[in-house]
């Protein structure tokens, strides 16, 4: 299918900060927006600012709105031939229009937890859907193809037959399409503080009991957790550090060029997690060139590839063993360069690409 124009549902761009979606929106956009002429569907006039200037745009609905299901109606009078949403919930009532619809990972249907910030209508609702594949079977076919983000959940998807519809990998990645001034690639292994980071949610899953743990046989290196948590979940944290291992620090949130800053001068970004939709702290250390250890899981496998670290998520003392393999500067440093290497392959214009062929397929 040749196609001069496609129309990207860019709602789902946060006006603050990005979360997940957001970013992904707003990155994958900017690349697609360089390979044909790119018309975002937004509900709120702030959105531009996240995306290139001059943007085309059409003003839509919110998703959460009650005329979501109509929201064709408002593409067809806009001249859409092809439609793709970095969702899966778009209203389709009488379109006219080829829909690429999208889902990201199944880690909800395992923890049901609903995202924070939902009212409690939407948080029901949330549970409810996640308690059958059979609404998201639903929502998938209405759609001409379906993307995803790794072969990870494509795999998933296909095994518990999530739709009918053709499944193409578009990576997730890190950073944007046109990133200016990237890092320099460390040189060598830090030599002063011995730094650890982690950079995720503090929910049970994420496992993150395990690196404090392993701090007991890593006194001499430092924990650094930098997402933001609730008093509450700290107290249950800071009660299972052993004083006599290494120091924990709780940053409760920091902002991107501080997050930037820990990496660049960090031995290791680390996760124990027990489930992952992704792992886009993966990418971006390792595109920093800095190494990364993390629990032996499926998806972490996908992103971290050969150039990762892995340890049994139930075990402190093999974090430890882990982390201790990159004390050599030559080690450390060949794990880095690797790390570069295999990160290259998680790139918004590689992404765009892919879904350039998708369209073409249509």
């Amino acid at each position: 299918m040749i196609v001069e124009k496609v129309f990207f549902d860019a709602r789902y761009i946060r006006v603050d900060h990005h979360d997940g979606i957001s970013r992904f929106s707003a990155a994958l956009f900017e690349a697609l927006s360089l390979r044909v002429k790119a018309v975002a569907v937004i509900c709120d006039l702030r959105q531009l600012e996240k995306l290139p200037q001059g943007t085309e745009y059409i003003m839509a609905n919110d998703p959460t709105s009650w005329r979501e299901p109509f929201i064709a109606s408002t593409l067809n009078k806009a001249g859409a031939k092809v439609v793709f949403s970095p969702m899966q919930t778009i209203g389709s009532l009488g379109r006219r229009f080829k829909l690429i619809l999208t889902l990201h990972d199944l880690i909800y249907y395992n923890h049901k937890t609903p995202p924070a910030g939902f009212s409690a209508v939407i948080r029901l609702l949330w549970r409810l859907y996640h308690l059958s594949y059979w609404p998201q079977r639903w929502l998938l076919n209405r759609a001409d193809a379906v993307a995803t983000v790794s072969e990870s959940t494509k795999r998933l998807m296909l095994a518990n037959k999530l739709t009918k519809r053709p499944i193409s990998v578009i990576y997730n990645a890190a950073g944007s399409a046109n990133a200016k001034n990237a890092p320099k690639p460390p040189a060598n292994r830090p030599q002063q503080t011995q730094s650890l980071i982690y950079m995720g949610s503090f929910i049970g899953y994420k496992n993150v009991e395990v690196l404090i743990a392993g701090m007991k046989f890593l006194p001499d290196f430092e924990l650094n957790l930098l997402s933001r948590i609730t008093p509450s979940r700290r107290d249950e944290l800071e009660k299972q550090i052993d004083a006599k291992g290494g120091k924990v620090v709780f940053h409760n949130g920091v902002s991107e060029a501080e997050y930037h800053e820990q990496l660049d001068r960090a031995v290791a970004l680390v996760s124990g997690s027990r489930d992952e939709g992704f792992g886009i702290p993966l990418v971006e250390a390792m595109s920093r060139g800095i190494p990364v250890v993390v629990s032996d899981i499926e998806i972490f496998r996908e992103i971290g590839g050969s150039a990762a670290l892995y340890f049994d998520q139930n075990s402190a003392v093999d974090f430890a063993d882990q982390v201790r393999q990159l004390d050599a500067n030559s080690v450390w440093q060949a794990r880095s360069k690797a790390s570069i290497e295999w990160a290259s392959r998680f790139d918004w214009n590689k992404s765009a690409s892919a879904l350039m062929q998708m369209i073409e397929r249509l």
